[in-house]
């Protein structure tokens, strides 16, 4: 016989199990060694077995045709004995209080065989027996239970081959604890013997190549873990205590929890493992580790004996409130419900259900049934308070309706349901074996066919049938089909607790449909709040989580999303980056259209900009008006005024130029701004280039025998305009051909907003225009130096020597600024320049002449202009 560990193992428990394996091993080999042989009448030879030590009795047994083995912890202790290896050891006895609950789970199997005996559909004629065992929640008396049911309780026994026993048993139902029922399966799987648990929920169970005999009529812990995590999830705590029992139930179950848990984002702060057989300081510690700790939220994977013994620590001392999860074995358990210090827990449970009869057979309790049954005696002396009181006496009398006890208490059946349905998915499976059907109806059953164990453990793998509106069956694992209810304890009015079936968890479903929560759920000191669990308080939008170092990843500071990125989710762990053209609003929760900027004519600067624009091409339209109306006179005709006219018209464009500066750009208006702007001031500055000609010309032609002016007169100046304007004429063409200026979003100078701007295209067509321009302001300026000191009030190179250095000024200054001005205001620079420095040659040229044509007009007179007196104005 092969025997193995189970796995996820505490190592303390996997060391009780290895000396374990070690005395079942010694006891088999005391069981061969004991053997005697003889020879059969048959020839065969017959080997007589002796079993070793004293048969413990069934707590119930019954013969039947088919006998079906029970094993459930009706106690909670076994009573230890110390050995001292010089006599014989007393046989294994139960020690403490008995657990009626249990109680009820044996009689209810008791039940059930009894209705399949007296069905007329399932086995007809045939009887199946039973024999039910206490365990006392011990792996030593599981152990030796499973032997007596492979061997039978007769201490000697005939086989014809070996002493490997002759099982008594078709199938065994039990073990209530996962822990019992793994040791029980390293006994009795060789043998093939079938074990259908009513309360096992060890996943580890699950596993057909360690455990291939084992079924079960409750979910696995791997489902039921699941649905916890599921519940975690679904009310946001995200900051649990987790506490479990320290065996295969507690261990194997909380880890496939802590799994589950970890996958939907939770954190746990502490986890402690613990058992009612730990010292008293180990209880203790677990219980101040729930105190000091900062999670509300306990979950507690725990069996029933020992969540008792934690909430019975847990109640000596004030404990701040917790609200407890609670797994299938402790929170549906009626008889948890006075620790006060539960109330508005909640956890999954199997689903209640109604079993017709079994409460009047539960109260069928006759003083025979009772006075014959050391174990029935026991629960009513128990139940009635006659143990330890000499002067009550039990005469029968009491009646057990009034008991309010887990035994009689019918409400919430639950696992006493999966007892019920592991009975008949085992008469299922007889009954496959040994009846025939033919069509709806059962022909004949054979009870006296010699049914194997191993046989009705192949049909179990197949039965599928519906009793009371539950429908059994059992999937590759041995495992049932996963629904819970979602129980809550709820305070009546009266103060005590009741269970409330609040929700539902269906694994069959799809995740985001699994869990039914149907009504209002108390929770902890009565409320109908959820209670918060967190260990940090959730990142509204606009930020981010940081992890706190050295901490879980559920605790971490709140960050708020860096310039240019918005986080629109609360807890979001990164923010993202808002595209390019979008920006994020205060509160960085979205984002938002970028406002796009440019000079607009609605803004102030725009307005006083045009404003000036416009005011600067009035006045050279009402000083040419003024030009027209005494173009008779000596100063006008003194000043050359076919210049003086097309100066004035290129002034006016160099005014009404910038507008084009001002609005949305668009690939016309920013072609149109920079060529007008070059072409109008090279006409502007060939004008006054050509003026200043004129006055080295007519000052030269003075001279003896001078002929110059014959040279540069109309026609000359007219070609001289015409020739440098299309200079630039043909470069800005150039410029427009190759590499035009065009708009663009300017998305770098300032990143939460847009400015709306004219790329140059060509740097060198931009610079060339500005260039020639500046070239030929600086030629005008060099011929009116050279010109400042002629005689006469004729001469006026002095205010074009004044206007070109100041329009030169203007430029240089210009470019810095320029280059350095951020957005719209780099455009607001060069409107500013070519305004300033259009009004500049505009009141140095023109304003002196417009004073004596209007105010000054006597000396508006060829005499006058002719004299050379220095005090007079010069013009």
């Amino acid at each position: 016989m092969k025997l193995s560990l189970a796995p996820a193992m505490d190592p303390s428990l996997a060391g009780c199990l290895v000396l374990l394996h070690l005395a079942v091993i010694a006891g088999w080999f005391a069981l061969l060694t004991s053997a005697s042989t003889s020879t059969s009448a048959s020839g065969l030879e017959s080997v007589r077995c002796r079993l070793q030590g004293t048969p413990r009795p069934p707590a119930f047994s019954q013969d039947g045709d088919f006998v079906i083995g029970g094993v459930f912890s009706i106690h909670y202790y076994m009573h230890t004995v110390d050995h001292s290896y010089t006599s014989m050891p007393e046989p294994l006895q139960c020690t403490g209080s008995m657990d009626s609950r249990q109680l009820r789970f044996s009689r209810a199997m008791i039940f059930a065989v009894e209705e399949i005996n007296n069905s007329s559909y399932l086995l007809p004629g045939v009887t199946l027996g039973y024999q039910v065992h206490d365990s006392c929640n011990s792996v030593p008396m599981a152990v030796k239970v499973a032997f007596q049911l492979a061997n039978g309780l007769d201490p000697m026994f005939d086989t014809g081959e070996q002493c490997s026993g002759s099982a008594t048993v078709t199938a065994i139902i039990g073990e209530s604890a996962s822990t019992p029922t793994i040791s029980m399966l390293r006994i009795i799987s060789p043998f093939g013997i079938p074990q259908v648990s009513h309360s096992s929920t060890c996943a580890c169970l699950s596993d057909k190549k360690q455990y291939p005999t084992f079924f079960r009529t409750i979910p696995s812990n791997q489902f039921q873990a699941a649905a916890l995590a599921h519940l975690i999830r679904h009310f946001g705590w995200t900051w649990i205590g987790a506490v479990r029992s320290d065996n295969d139930y507690g261990n194997n179950g909380m880890a496939a929890f802590l799994q589950a848990a970890q996958e939907e984002g939770t954190c746990v702060e502490y986890s402690e493992a613990f058992s009612r057989t730990n010292p008293l300081s180990r209880v203790q510690r677990v219980a101040d580790v729930i105190r000091s700790s900062t999670a509300r939220v306990v979950v507690a994977f725990v069996s029933t004996w020992d969540m008792r013994t934690l909430l019975e620590e847990m109640d000596r001392l004030p404990s701040p409130p917790r609200q407890w999860i609670g797994s299938q074995s402790w929170v549906t358990d009626p008889g948890m419900l006075h620790f006060g210090l539960c109330a508005g827990a909640i956890g999954f449970g199997i689903q209640r259900s109604v079993i017709p009869g079994l409460r009047d057979f539960l109260l069928d309790l006759s003083l025979q049934k009772v006075s014959n049954s050391p174990l029935l005696t026991e629960f009513w002396e128990g139940g009635f308070g006659f143990v330890g009181v000499e002067e009550k006496v039990c005469d029968g009398s009491e009646d057990i309706q009034q008991l309010q006890v887990p035994y009689t208490d019918t409400s919430q059946l639950r696992v006493t349901n999966m007892v019920y349905k592991a009975v008949y998915a085992i008469a299922h499976a007889i009954h496959s074996i040994v009846c025939e059907e033919r069509g709806n109806s059962t022909v004949n059953c054979d009870k006296n066919l010699n049914v194997k164990p191993t046989q009705v453990l192949e049909r179990l793998r197949r039965v599928n049938f519906s009793r009371n509106g539950y429908q059994v069956s059992f999937d590759a694992n041995g495992d049932p089909v996963a629904t819970y209810e979602l129980v809550n304890w709820q305070r009546r009015e009266s103060g005590k607790m009741k269970f409330v079936t609040v929700g539902r968890y269906d694994a069959s479903l799809v995740p985001d449909q699994r869990l039914d929560i149907e009504k209002e759920i108390t929770w902890v000191k009565n409320s109908t709040q959820v209670p918060v669990s967190v260990c940090s308080e959730s990142c509204p939008p606009g930020t981010r989580k940081a992890i706190q170092k050295g901490k879980p990843v559920c605790c971490y500071d709140c960050i708020q999303c860096g310039e240019g990125e918005i986080s629109n989710n609360t807890d979001s762990s990164d923010c993202l980056i808002c595209p390019e053209e979008y920006w994020p609003n205060a509160e960085r929760d979205q984002c938002i259209l970028k406002p796009v900027e440019f000079l607009s004519f609605h803004e102030v600067l725009g307005i006083i900009l045009t404003a000036c624009s416009v005011g600067g091409a009035c006045l050279a339209i009402a000083t040419a008006t003024i030009f027209y109306c005494h173009r008779t006179s000596a100063i006008v005709r003194a000043n050359n005024s076919e210049l003086s006219f097309l100066l004035l018209f290129s002034l006016t464009l160099c005014f009404l130029c910038s507008l084009t500066f001002i609005g949305r750009p668009s690939e016309w208006s920013c072609m149109l701004r920079h060529t007008v702007f070059g072409i109008t001031f090279v006409l502007c500055i060939s004008c006054v280039l050509g003026k200043t000609i004129v006055v080295l010309m007519a000052f030269r032609a003075t001279l003896p025998g001078s002929n110059v002016m014959k040279w540069f007169g109309p026609p000359q100046q007219r070609l001289t305009v015409v020739s440098f304007t299309f200079v630039q004429a043909l470069i800005c063409t150039l410029w427009l051909v190759l590499s035009p200026p065009f708009p663009i979003k300017n998305l770098t100078t300032y990143k939460e907003k847009i400015i709306l701007e004219c790329d140059v295209g060509s740097a060198i067509g931009f610079w060339a225009v500005l260039g020639y321009i500046g070239l030929l302001a600086l030629l005008c300026f060099v011929l009116a130096f050279l010109a400042r000191k002629l005689p006469d009030n004729f001469n006026e190179a002095k205010f074009i020597t004044f206007s070109m250095l100041i329009f030169c000024a203007v430029w240089i200054t210009f470019i810095p600024a320029y280059v350095s001005s951020p957005g719209k205001f780099t455009v607001a620079v060069e409107i500013f320049a070519i305004i300033t420095s259009s009004f500049w040659l505009f009141f140095l040229l023109f304003v002196p002449k417009c004073f004596i044509i209007l105010f000054r007009p006597e000396k508006n007179t060829k005499k006058h202009l002719m004299e050379k007196t220095s005090n007079d104005i010069r013009y």
